[in-house]
């Protein structure tokens, strides 16, 4: 029962919070319980061993032999025969005391069951707790010690940032927050009301201090409630009777909050365990304004209303919107059928996620918010990965990492000397190429990352260190940080979220001019889902422990699957290893340099545990508390980068054990455990997920209940076979032929001739008006890059890459084959083929349609053997190199080159196309035109080292001495060799000036 003080130095005023509960000491009758115990333990484990030995001995015979089984039983065979049944009874009682001894003291998991061991190991149990009353705070210190008798799952160590339950979706608690405003804003209206029986209540329950279990910075309601009442799933009574209270440091419970050291709770009456102290006058209730926060995007000001408003920090959070920057699409089971685009399921599932106006596009709106709106021609049969698109940081890290993986393979096969025709992905890869280019964010992955670094300059200037980081929510306006602890105020332009607990930093508040040089503070954040708008960031290297991921096989890959893509490929890391086990593909190709496999749980926890020395080592040599403290500042140490370890198999339980054992401090070393588990009480796990075959991702213990990110089989397949294309290292045949031929003869002259390569020109129609012809002609020419065909969504995507209506798109669509017009037959030059992609007709041509086709011609075609007509094709090739790619490319436009391979291998091809002219002309002894054709190329590829080397060997060719001093020169200019401001000359370049100008470092060079 409660004990209330009228009295006392502790008591608030009336109406107002405690300030601040006494200190209870421990009580003789605790005292006397734990000397109790203490006897009862040194009785039971030492005195019961020491009686028998003294007054038994050994109750096995001395020696065996055939005569022993024909002996006849005597009075000590039967007294020998029951001391060894108390031998095997105290062993079993033995071996329960130092299982629960072993689990008080390391606070790892929970206690393990010993065999047939029910009524001695709750004993044991019992006897333990009691003894540890002796010490301060014991029940807070180990997971499950006051569960006499019962097992449950380890509770978690935070549970970030949304207000919304398992058991409940957010328009239910909504609702039903709002609702059990109303009786109480009436029972406030009449002081006395209800006084009978709010006494009544307080004589019923209890009042604890809390305190977090030994090296944690908190606690939760589900490991209280484990702890005290002995059941989990009781939390929700301590929440109702402590919702909104004023704790001791202003804070006030939300089911989001982290219950921090020194927050007194009130306990049903049973509770048992913990600090007893003396009731607080509790301030009146004050049910939170969620509509406050879903109107203005943030928490309320405390001081002004009273109360924090402790919903998902999100603009979108009541209107059930996609919030912009955060994808479009929901995240789908692993086994459920694509959304079709012409589905009218499908349409009215996507439209139901668009914001209601249709005419805005929003400043922040990412692709996957705009592309869910659009619709295909009538004939479209094609679908894309829903999964990718509804996942826009994943696929901006898989499209940035793709390209990149395009460009190394052409520039390797260059070198080489063997340069290769990028292969045009089709079939599942065509599909999956499309979805990446539809889903990524990478504006909103941009922000991401500078803000974080930002942050990082900012504290550092200030003196400050790195707070620990356990999770992000990002939404269209703002990055939520969810701390360990409270921090303090943050740097500005940071701010206060909606509890101490949480700093917000909008977008509009990045400078460009903002600091970030700073290493990346927070790389182990992966994307694991959606709320209301919100997408969840969990710092995987933060978590105090192992992070278990349960459900069916299917589910639990897909969104192992995500994860480990997302790691490979993500945009707001510098360096990172990420260690899979049990993968059934190998995914290095997404990231060489971050992944590795291993074979089995035994090697992992072998490296593991050396890695786990190794840190600790080297984090006492450096004299840093943890790898935050040496990414920031002038340290910035390489060893901190993270190390994240995935398991795809189910360890056992010696393996978990172990494993959690590793991970115990694995948050402070940068070191995070992923373990996949088909059950839902895997050994020593921290954190537990759940992922439900409707694609919802659960975490009763953090209060989550989130749409998974998930990477399905098919999906995932297609991906990699996508990234094994893109490196050469696929199955297939050799390098495909350019995808479109154009028609040479004159025959074959097109109605629509577009100049891509220099300054954007278009013949054979009118130019638009200027006010629609920039757009015009961007979508033009990614049409004409792409003669495969464009889909709708895709072309969406990229010309607004902030989002855009149907409606607008439609209209854009719908004018460009206006433009177009038609061919003498009356077919439209703009149509849509049988997957629902737009492809534009063979008499529309660009001048790389042609380049591509006349190199193809005079290497593959029918003029390779004559060399006249290959020299006419190559000629009549170079010259329509004007210039680099559509050279006058407006500020903010044609972003989407960014990640196209054609923007590359434009530049290589035209190399070639020199090189190979060169050559000829000097085989036919034409050294000036040799010069003239590698000059040519120089001005769409300057740095193409071949280009260097082979206008020196031209220009000697020629025979005139300054000549080749002034190529020299030209090249040494270019190398930024005179100035010091460049990189040199490359190697072979000044070898080859050694042996034509043995002079020129003095005479040029100087």
């Amino acid at each position: 029962m409660a004990r209330t003080a009228a009295t006392g130095p502790n008591r608030a005023p009336h109406g107002g919070p405690a300030a601040g509960p006494p200190r209870r000491h421990r009580s003789f009758g605790d005292l006397v319980r734990a000397l109790g115990a203490f006897a009862a333990l040194a009785v039971l484990v030492v005195g019961v061993p020491g009686v028998l030995l003294y007054l038994i001995g050994s109750p096995f015979p001395h020696h065996f032999d055939s005569d022993l089984v024909q002996q006849p039983i005597t009075s000590e065979t039967f007294v020998n025969t029951l001391a060894v049944v108390v031998w095997l009874a105290w062993a079993q009682f033995t071996a329960c005391v130092l299982v629960e001894a072993k689990a008080a003291v390391s606070g790892v998991g929970m206690p393990h069951r010993v065999p047939a061991s029910g009524p001695s190991q709750l004993l044991a149990r019992q006897l333990i707790a009691a003894l540890l009353l002796i010490g301060v705070s014991t029940a807070g210190m180990v997971p499950g010690l006051a569960q006499i008798g019962q097992h449950h799952e380890t509770a978690s160590q935070a549970r970030p940032g949304v207000a919304v339950t398992a058991q409940q979706t957010p328009g239910q608690f909504q609702a039903a927050r709002q609702a059990a405003a109303v009786p109480h804003q009436q029972t406030a209206a009449r002081p006395g009301a209800g006084h009978g029986a709010a006494q009544s209540a307080r004589e019923a329950t209890k009042f604890y201090r809390i305190s977090p279990p030994e090296g944690r910075h908190h606690d939760s309601l589900w490991e209280i409630a484990q702890r005290h009442l002995g059941d989990g799933r009781r939390y929700k009574e301590i929440y109702e009777l402590n919702k909104d209270r004023v704790q001791p440091d202003g804070s006030r419970l939300s089911q989001a909050s982290l219950i921090r050291p020194g927050w007194v709770m009130e306990m049903p009456a049973d509770a048992h365990g913990g600090d007893l102290v003396e009731m607080p006058v509790a301030a009146p209730h004050t049910a939170p304004d969620v509509r406050h926060y879903a109107e203005h995007g943030g928490a309320k000001d405390t001081a002004a209303e009273g109360a924090h408003a402790t919903v998902l920090p999100s603009t979108a959070a009541q209107s059930g919107t996609e919030a912009p920057g955060t994808g479009g699409a929901p995240a789908r089971r692993a086994d459920a059928p694509e959304t079709t685009v012409g589905d009218p399921q499908g349409d009215q599932h996507t439209v139901a996620a668009q914001s209601t106006d249709s005419t805005h596009t929003d400043h922040h709106r990412s692709p996957a918010d705009s592309a869910l709106s659009l619709v295909a021609s009538p004939a479209a049969g094609f679908s894309l990965s829903e999964a990718l698109i509804a996942s826009p940081l994943l696929a901006a890290g898989l499209l940035a990492a793709l390209g990149r993986r395009r460009r190394t393979a052409l520039w390797q096969s260059v070198a080489a000397g063997t340069p290769r025709t990028p292969r045009t992905p089709s079939g599942p890869q065509a599909d999956a190429a499309d979805a990446l280019r539809v889903g990524a964010d990478p504006d909103t992955v941009a922000f991401l990352d500078r803000a974080l670094r930002a942050l990082s300059a900012r504290l550092d200037a200030d003196g400050r260190k790195l707070p620990v980081v356990y999770a992000a929510w990002l939404t269209g306006d703002a990055l939520h940080l969810q701390l360990a602890m409270p921090e303090g105020q943050p740097p500005a332009p940071w701010q206060l979220g909606q509890d101490q607990t949480f700093w917000r930093f909008d977008r509009g508040d990045l400078a460009e001019d903002a600091d970030t040089a700073a290493a990346a503070p927070y790389p182990g954040l992966v994307s694991l889902g959606r709320l209301d708008g919100a997408r969840l960031l969990l710092n995987l290297e933060a978590v105090p422990g192992i992070v278990s991921l349960a459900g069916g096989q299917v589910d639990r890959e897909a969104v192992l699957a995500s994860i480990a893509s997302e790691l490979a490929t993500n945009g707001w890391s510098d360096r990172m290893t990420v260690t899979l086990v049990g993968f059934a593909e190998d995914l290095t190709a997404l990231a060489p340099a971050r992944m590795r496999h291993l074979a089995d749980v035994p090697e992992v926890i072998e490296t593991m545990a050396a890695e786990t020395a190794q840190r600790a080592g080297a984090l006492r040599t450096a004299g840093q508390d943890s790898v935050l403290t040496g990414r920031a500042g002038r340290a910035q140490h390489t060893q901190w980068a993270p190390h994240l370890v995935l398991l795809a198999v189910e360890p056992t339980d010696d393996e978990a054990e172990r494993l959690a054992e590793l991970a115990a401090d694995a948050g402070r070393l940068g070191i995070g455990y992923l373990v996949a588990t088909g059950r839902t009480d895997l050994p020593g796990a921290a954190w537990e997920l759940e992922v439900t075959p409707a694609g919802r991702l659960l975490a009763p213990l953090l209060g989550l209940d989130l749409e998974a990110q998930m990477l399905p089989a098919a999906q995932y397949q297609a991906v990699l076979r996508l990234f094994g294309e893109a490196g050469g290292d696929d199955d297939g045949p050799g390098p495909d032929a350019p995808p479109f031929l154009v028609d040479l003869s004159d025959q074959g002259r097109p109605g629509v001739y577009a100049r891509l390569l220099g300054p954007f020109e278009i013949i054979g129609i009118e130019a638009p008006s200027a006010e629609r012809g920039p757009l015009l002609n961007e979508a033009l020419a990614l049409l004409l890059l792409h003669r495969e065909g464009v889909h709708p969504r895709v072309l969406a995507s990229a010309l607004w890459p902030r989002g855009v209506t149907e409606d607008v798109r439609d209209a854009l669509i719908e004018r460009l084959r206006d433009w177009l017009g038609t061919d003498p037959d009356g077919t439209y030059r703009l149509t849509f083929d049988a997957t629902g992609r737009i492809v534009l007709a063979t008499t529309v041509v660009s001048d790389w349609d042609v380049l591509q086709t006349l190199h193809h011609e005079a290497t593959e075609g029918g003029a390779a053997a004559d060399p006249v007509a290959r020299r006419r094709l190559l000629t009549d090739a170079l010259s329509l190199a004007r210039g680099p790619l559509l050279a006058d490319r407006s500020p903010g436009r044609y972003g989407w080159l960014g990640h196209e391979i054609v923007d590359a291998h434009h530049p290589v091809l035209v190399a070639e196309i020199a090189l190979a002219l060169a050559e000829l002309h000097l085989e036919a002894d034409k050294p000036k035109a040799a010069a003239a054709a590698v000059e040519t190329g120089l001005t769409v590829a300057p740095d193409d080292e071949r280009l260097w080397l082979e206008l020196l060997r031209a220009t000697r060719a020629t025979g005139d001495p300054a000549r080749l001093e002034a190529a020299a020169q030209s090249l040494i200019a270019r190398g930024g060799a005179v100035s010091g401001s460049g990189r040199g000359l490359p190697p072979r370049v000044e070898a080859l000036l050694d042996e034509l100008l043995p002079a020129w470092r003095g005479q040029i060079a100087n």
